[in-house]
């Protein structure tokens, strides 16, 4: 039988790691758990998040279980940062420090998730609740052959404003778009009504619009425009008149969202982007 006394210092030495190895290896392997957690929080909020959106595309689900889905990404999200941030803050002085691919994968994959839908968070913090945009708010250019949703008017944000009580929801709208968006009116073109419709007509088609009715002479266009993930459609009319003067002609466009209350300003940004791309201006006509 071997005594404890009979082995060499330096054995026990090579076989019994130093205490702070101990330690290293135990971190090590605490922290690449958490790493792991990290990786597959981030990556699974974006795959959560397309999916939800693609899946309402196709119409598997409605449109609000899919918001709903992406809003529960984002906060996946936000944890899988949370988590990361602390743990790289808890091992920043570690003696063995683990391997930070992982961690910093998640991060990197949850910030940009994050980041996307906060642009879309933001928008809805600082735009109007409406869907309906127009040029002309005293008279909207009609839908010939689209047909403009039923709760059009529902949900017009001013119902329990004391400024604007005894208001109809028209006259709300009106308001509120006006307050909003005060620099989206009537443009003036230089060209006659059927060649500004034309011109139109290719313009939504490069856009990957589809055309519903263009009639040149009557000056009138009505396209769709259908957003890449969840496939929301939003209905476009043109409405295009000879000028007062007889020299040239006065364009007026509406933009309106099939679903949801509010747009998030897309229906502003695509009149805006039409009328500049259409007649090189957004000033206002006189």
């Amino acid at each position: 039988m071997v005594n404890e006394q009979d082995i060499p210092h330096e054995t026990m030495n090579a076989q019994t790691p130093p205490a702070s190895a101990q330690q290293g290896d135990t971190v090590r392997k605490s922290v690449d758990y958490w790493g792991y957690i990290v990786l597959a929080a981030g990556v699974g909020a974006l795959l959560w998040g397309l999916v939800s959106a693609v899946g309402t595309g196709r119409g598997y689900w409605e449109y609000t279980s899919g918001l709903k889905g992406v809003a529960g990404a984002f906060l996946l999200g936000l944890v899988a940062i949370l988590i990361g941030a602390v743990q790289g803050w808890r091992t920043r002085k570690a003696i063995n420090p683990p391997r930070r691919a992982r961690r910093w994968g998640g991060m990197v994959v949850a910030l940009a998730y994050v980041g996307w839908v906060g642009t879309f968070l933001i928008s809805a913090l600082t735009v109007p609740a409406i869907h309906d945009v127009s040029t002309d708010l005293a008279d909207p250019p009609a839908f010939q052959t689209l047909a403009l949703r039923a709760d059009n008017l529902d949900n017009i944000p001013g119902a329990d404003d004391k400024d604007m009580r005894g208001l109809t929801p028209l006259q709300r709208w009106a308001l509120v778009h006006q307050k909003a968006y005060g620099d989206i009116r009537s443009v003036r073109s230089n060209d006659p009504v059927p060649v500004v419709i034309a011109k139109a007509e290719r313009l939504a088609k490069a856009r990957g619009w589809d055309i519903a009715i263009s009639l040149l002479e009557e000056g009138h266009l009505e396209a769709t425009e259908t957003s890449a993930f969840f496939r929301f459609k939003d209905d476009v009319v043109l409405r295009v008149r000879p000028s007062e003067t007889g020299e040239g002609s006065i364009v007026d466009m509406r933009s309106v969202s099939r679903v949801g209350i509010s747009d998030l300003g897309m229906n502003a940004k695509r009149v805006r982007s039409f009328l500049a791309d259409l007649t090189g201006t957004v000033t206002a006509a006189p």
